[in-house]
């Protein structure tokens, strides 16, 4: 099914797509971020309720445990946003949670498990 496509069409809702796990045929996990009109972006999510699709809202943040973070800046690679990034000149992770959007790409790739959410 065309989710995004149908989400643009037929309620003028823009759907950034920030992480896909599918496969034809098999159930998958789509994270995006929905933009529009609060109307049409409750019309949609009912829309895709109606065709058995699963939504869910992101309420959690991303927490770092400042002890246990080494600065290694890998995570700084997969976020999306820049919401991680490492400073210029102390090469320590910064995080502007103004930026994050909570996808959750840096979780799986902190090596010491520094990174997670709060719900």
């Amino acid at each position: 099914m065309p989710v995004t496509y149908v989400l643009a069409k037929e309620f003028n809702v823009a759907a950034n797509i920030i992480r896909a796990q599918v496969a034809p045929n098999q159930i998958g996990k789509l994270v995006v971020e929905l933009s529009g009109d609060i109307d049409q972006l409750d019309a949609a999510i009912e829309w895709m309720r109606s065709r058995h699709v699963n939504v869910s809202h992101t309420l959690g943040e991303i927490a770092i445990d400042e002890d246990v973070c080494v600065h290694c800046g890998l995570c700084t690679g997969v976020c999306p946003t820049e919401a991680l990034t490492l400073h210029p000149e102390t090469y320590k992770l910064t995080f502007t949670r103004s930026r994050c959007i909570v996808c959750e790409q840096c979780i799986p790739t902190c090596p010491v498990q520094a990174i997670s959410t709060n719900l």
